[in-house]
């Protein structure tokens, strides 16, 4: 699975996660930073896809969210 999106598709696949989760991505960041100690962001991807049924589209938008923020500190 590539983590690697266009910007276009990243921002439209992180507009949608609320409608189609149910989740706002704050839920989401909490359940990354609760969840295995992970190195690599693949794997992060991988475990919320399979622990929380996400597609591995949502799950790596997701989680490459969850780094662009944690880098620029915008929690």
């Amino acid at each position: 699975m590539s983590l690697n999106h266009s910007p276009e598709t990243q921002i439209k696949l992180i507009a949608r996660v609320p409608s189609i989760t149910g989740r706002e991505l704050p839920e989401w960041f909490q359940a990354i930073d609760n969840g295995p100690a992970f190195l690599r962001c693949e794997e992060r991807a991988n475990w919320l896809a399979d622990e929380h049924g996400l597609t591995h589209g949502y799950a790596a938008a997701i989680v490459l969210e969850h780094e662009r923020r944690r880098r620029h500190h915008f929690f």
